[in-house]
């Protein structure tokens, strides 16, 4: 009787969320007519989609949130539906069985129950617009609106449930003495990384809303919400994941309460405003700079706790992973994290990066987040987590809030040409066809390292790392004798390389050469202090069998 009653419960509190529709009833609406001019360039009006030679999909639109929604969708389902198509099926190699998928989706429903009571009226009408454009194939999950509403707190799912997979995100704000001209600028990689195709498609949104501020962001088809943006008036907002405890119910996603602030902030105060009011299931540090104030102030918010993080006397500030406002100074979970995780280990590269490179300018600070070394430039190997560059960065962007000018990274991960968009230009009433050209000789260089063997050699040793790690897992797979040196020489410093052959050795018995590769591995920069008890651990189990 109380398993019933358990089960009746859930399906009420889930059937009321699966069935809910917004009310966009208040909203006119034109269903757009897409103008195609050529295989990368759709108009309808003036809302615009074109690709640049950098190959970065710029889009222009404009309207009520419905008519948001609906030119977004129009102008970009190929690239929306490819899009959903490649995070569906990652989640299908993550979860293969059929019975386990069906429980997910279940799970999915459940969790998110209550999501659409912490979205707000106009971003539910605004994604109910985008959903109509989205493909049939996966209404099987959810229907599309919804659909569409789960993927907005993917981000925050993820970094929920997989704290392992936790994104390592950089970010810093340098002003006054730390600049070339005194002007605050502001770096950032978001190391999101769900596979070299998810990253394919980067999108750059130019919204002019018929309510609140324009703005600019940068994240891919589908997504409304924002993870690195700036407004006309000179707010830049970037999120950094902290360590979260698993939420019961996912609330506002992360993105929405930072697509808020960009549309309704004027300065620090108003941010702070927004971020405060809206409940949030995961934690996360939010830095936000304002060319107002002149003034950049990390906002850390997580479900049960708030603070925010302001320097004194000083004209920077430095964000990686964990939280620095008095608010978090006694919290247990976020002082673990600062000694396990890796983002003490980057704050402090950072701080020696700084030390190095006096005098910012967007040149230097490209330089700053595409830096792939340790500490005193050690070398720990191509991927480290613990580097400010981990290579595998879906953009990273430089803002310079009073100038209004951002760089935007293109192909392959922040190494590709850093594109400059002005968006006093791009606001300014011109054809979005003119202004998004505006800029291009203030663009930064792509990295030489791209054209290096060392690049070369890290794609190999990914793609390698594959083949090892099917190998492990299967009992019929023998990997040759050549094999694993080949796969450690193509990236010889990081410890990584000598794990997974220590954990192939182990998996077919072969003892002596699985203890050698661990203690190898003991011997580099590991990432986490869980990863080095890991290999720990393997090598006791390892010393164990060879008695």
């Amino acid at each position: 009787m109380q398993l019933f009653l358990i089960l009746f419960l859930v399906s009420c509190g889930v059937s009321k969320s699966v069935h809910h529709i917004p009310d966009i009833s208040q909203y006119s609406l034109e269903t757009p007519q897409v103008n195609k001019i050529n295989d990368s360039t759709f108009s309808y009006k003036q809302n615009y989609l074109t690709k640049n030679k950098q190959q970065l999909w710029e889009l222009y639109i404009k309207g009520n949130p419905l008519q948001l929604g609906y030119n977004n969708g129009a102008l970009t389902q190929s690239l929306m539906q490819k899009q959903e198509e490649i995070f569906f099926s990652k989640v299908e190699g993550f979860v293969p069985s059929k019975f386990k998928q069906k429980l997910l989706r279940g799970f999915l429903k459940w969790y998110n129950r209550k999501m659409y009571l912490n979205v707000r009226e106009d971003y539910q009408a605004e994604l109910y617009g985008l959903s109509q454009y989205s493909s049939d194939k996966y209404d099987f999950i959810a229907p599309k609106y919804l659909r569409n509403l789960y993927l907005h707190g993917a981000h925050d799912i993820g970094h929920a449930m997989q704290d392992l997979a936790m994104v390592g995100c950089t970010s810093l704000a340098v002003w006054n003495e730390n600049t070339e001209d005194g002007q605050m600028l502001i770096g950032r990689n978001f190391d999101f990384y769900v596979g070299d195709d998810f990253a394919k498609n980067k999108l750059i949104e130019f919204i002019e809303p018929e309510d609140g501020i324009p703005y600019m962001s940068v994240s891919w088809p589908g997504m409304t919400g924002v993870v690195s943006g700036m407004n006309k008036d000179g707010i830049t907002v970037t999120i950094n994941a902290g360590k979260s405890k698993i939420p019961l119910t996912a609330k506002t996603p992360i993105s929405l309460v930072t697509r808020e602030i960009l549309q309704y902030a004027k300065n620090i105060d108003d941010a702070i405003v927004i971020a405060k009011k809206r409940k949030v299931f995961v934690s996360e540090s939010i830095l936000v700079g304002s060319a107002r104030d002149k003034n950049a102030v990390i906002i850390e918010v997580s479900p049960k706790n708030f603070g925010v993080y302001r320097v004194e006397n000083t004209g920077r500030v430095l964000c990686t992973n964990h939280f620095q406002s008095e608010a978090y100074k006694d919290d247990k979970r976020n002082q673990k994290h600062i000694i396990e995780s890796h983002s003490e280990y980057r704050y402090e590269k950072l701080q020696e990066l700084l030390q190095k490179n006096k005098k910012l300018n967007p040149e230097k600070m490209a330089a700053i987040l595409r830096d792939k070394s340790g500490l005193k430039d050690r070398k720990i190997g191509y991927g480290n987590e613990k580097a400010i560059n981990q290579l595998l960065a879906h953009h990273a962007v430089i803002f310079s809030p009073e100038k209004r000018l951002v760089w935007v990274s293109s192909n392959p991960y922040q190494l590709g040409e850093f594109v400059c968009y002005d968006l006093n230009e791009i606001f300014s009433g011109k054809k979005a066809e003119e202004t998004l050209q505006a800029k291009t000789t203030l663009n930064i260089s792509r990295d030489p390292f791209v054209d290096s063997k060392e690049f070369e050699n890290y794609e190999m040793y990914k793609l390698l790392g594959e083949e090892i790690s099917d190998a492990t897992d299967s009992k019929d797979i023998l990997l040759t004798d050549d094999f694993i040196p080949w796969y450690q020489s193509m990236n010889p410093d990081l410890w990584l390389v000598y794990y997974e052959a220590g954990k192939y050795y182990f998996s077919k018995k072969e003892f002596e050469k699985a203890k050698t590769e661990f203690e190898k591995a003991l011997t580099k920069e590991i990432t986490t202090v869980p990863d080095r008890q890991n290999v720990e651990k393997y090598l006791k189990k390892t010393l164990k069998k060879l008695k």
